[in-house]
């Protein structure tokens, strides 16, 4: 860490980068050498059981045989490392999920500024930031075919981090791009994606034949995906002993001359590295570009771990960034309490609703006649029967409603097929553009017709109803509010919690059925669709309403809150 910093210009890395990537393409080719050797020896030896001849036993056989071996292991080897190159960093990506910063979300547009400020510092041209949606604390840098250097954080690490410490992880990442180190990185974990695809492949096909109910024609996609994981992981590890763990300690030593702090860095790989970092089951493979690996920390020094392992130990890391600052392992480790601390007592409290005073009803002020919609279409069900009436809304959620089917207005007193009518047809097309059918009941509250309002809920913006205090969330952006911790609740938030508990654990299902049999239908404010009711997730049993044709989630008032404590009391999500 005391060693001096000689900054590469473009042209050396290149030149390094070449250096590298052609010892990599010979060491793949005598992976493969040595896998195709095996392979064509054993359909030789197997020959042998059935005929009275062995191919073995010909004049020039190894000749001839060795130099098959080169060529198919050369070409194999050469496929392979182009499509590393080449869709290695994309597949990466897309296999984590990375997504492109919300302008409108303030956690991301703090990591945007961020990552800005380190880039200039560093003098790099350009660097392309991304969101991983992950309760875990990490980050990662890869760069593409383009050389373009993609910067991706998780949701829990903006979470958590304060600018201090998200500016000192964008500078360390940053360090790893002028380096050199990103570029090589990059290509060493890409060479592994073939392997990554062959398993995705056969677990769905796997997936289909279960869900499907077909029966399995044989063991072989186990085995071959069994087989695929196994050198998978020796490939990685393989390869893992050609990237030095001193990288890190130079990324970091880099990093420090970037952003002036080497406490925050400091802080940051240790909330990294005591909470959560695992990113996913596919991680493991792509541990050395990330900042602190996936896998349980080792302290230990010896032969084995140096060889294997693609990180430093966690103390020895936070040990020289610490003497930089002039500091002690344990101060760090108590600045890092103490913050956590201070945000706990700045969260802001929210109450109940039965806590809280309401607002008057804004529905009869608001809506007025117009906002109620007239039932005045029946529909002739599969007996022939007439039901009704219904509204527009009513009409489209019913299940055997179709263009086709037979209505009647009854306030025209008029009968037909549904695509004969103009309103129909119009209601019809608007719906299936995902817009609503009955434009003034659009951005209303599905349960009390009060007007929406846009309002940020931790950083996230969402439409709030000010009377009933219902909110409509889409999907992506409930993982965020999950992360994130700017709100405390009260007493009466964590009595209901604890009885949503109660009541779950003694039957779930039941609990279920029993809002849907006493609730009121309701709709997407968004398109109109029918909400249904159903569990956030099977780990959180939380009954929502959700929308199936855009993905928005209506909250009840206290809902939200009761899936944040639920989640934040888990013993398993604990620091």
């Amino acid at each position: 860490m005391n060693k001096k910093i000689i900054r590469k210009d473009f042209y050396e890395i290149k030149r390094i980068y070449c250096r590298k990537s052609i010892f990599l393409f010979l060491i793949l080719t005598i992976f493969y050498f040595m896998a195709v050797g095996v392979i064509i020896l054993s359909l030789f030896l197997s020959l042998g059981l059935f005929f009275p001849f062995s191919p073995l036993s010909f004049e020039g056989f190894r000749t001839k045989f060795l130099l098959i071996n080169i060529f198919v292991s050369s070409l194999i080897a050469f496929f392979h490392f182009h499509d590393a190159r080449k869709n290695g960093a994309r597949f990466i990506l897309r296999r984590l999920g990375c997504q492109s910063p919300d302008p409108e979300d303030r956690y991301h547009q703090k990591f945007v500024n961020s990552l800005e400020e380190m880039r200039i510092a560093s003098g790099l041209p350009r660097a392309e930031p991304l969101l991983i949606p992950s309760f875990a604390i990490n980050s990662l840098t890869v760069v593409d075919s383009h050389q373009v250097p993609y910067v991706a954080v998780t949701e829990g690490l903006l979470a958590e981090a304060t600018r201090e410490e998200l500016e000192a992880i964008a500078a360390h990442e940053l360090a790893h791009v002028s380096s050199g180190d990103a570029l090589y990185v990059t290509l060493v974990c890409s060479l592994v994606n073939f392997f990554e695809r062959v398993r995705e492949s056969l677990e769905a096909e796997e997936a289909y034949e279960l869900k499907s109910g077909k029966k399995q024609r044989s063991r072989a996609p186990q085995t071959i995906l069994s087989l695929a994981l196994g050198v998978s992981s020796f490939l990685m590890h393989f390869l893992s002993m050609f990237l030095s763990r001193e990288r890190e300690l130079l990324a970091d030593a880099q990093a420090v001359e970037l952003c002036r702090n080497p406490a925050a860095l400091a802080r940051a790989i240790y909330r990294a590295q005591i909470k959560n970092s695992f990113v996913g089951d596919f991680a493991l493979t792509y541990s050395p570009i990330f900042i602190v690996s996936p896998e349980p920390p080792s302290e230990s020094e010896n032969f084995f771990s140096n060889l294997f392992n693609s990180h430093p130990p966690l103390m020895k890391r936070i040990g020289l960034l610490a003497r930089m600052a002039n500091l002690n392992v344990a101060k760090i480790v108590d600045e890092v309490w103490r913050i956590t601390k201070e945000r706990e007592k700045a969260r802001v409290m929210l109450k109940s609703a039965e806590e809280r005073e309401f607002l008057p009803s804004l529905f009869p002020e608001e809506i007025g006649e117009e906002g109620k919609e007239s039932k005045i279409w029946l529909i002739r069900n599969r007996e022939g029967k007439w039901e009704g009436p219904y509204t527009l809304e009513e009409l489209f959620s019913l299940p055997f409603f179709s263009p086709l089917i037979t209505l009647k207005n009854i306030q025209e007193n008029v009968e037909g097929r549904a695509r004969e009518f103009r309103t129909i047809r119009e209601a019809l097309r608007i719906f299936h553009s995902k817009s609503h059918p009955s434009p003034w009941q659009k951005n209303r509250c599905p349960r009390c017709r009060a007007p929406l309002q846009d309002t940020f809920y931790e950083g996230v913006k969402i439409k709030l109803c000010p009377h009933c205090q219902g909110k409509l969330i889409a999907f992506p952006l409930i993982e965020r509010i999950l992360c994130r911790r700017e709100v405390a609740f009260s007493e009466g938030l964590f009595q209901k919690a604890a009885e949503f508990r109660k009541r779950f654990l003694l039957n779930p299902v039941k609990m279920l059925k029993d809002k849907e049999k006493f609730s009121a239908e309701i709709y997407c404010p968004q398109c109109g669709y029918k909400m249904i009711t159903r569990p956030y997730s099977y780990q959180y049993f939380v009954p929502v309403d959700k929308c199936l044709s855009c993905g928005n989630f209506w909250f009840e008032a206290d809902e939200l809150e009761i899936l944040q404590i639920l989640l934040e009391n888990n013993p398993e999500n604990s620091a």
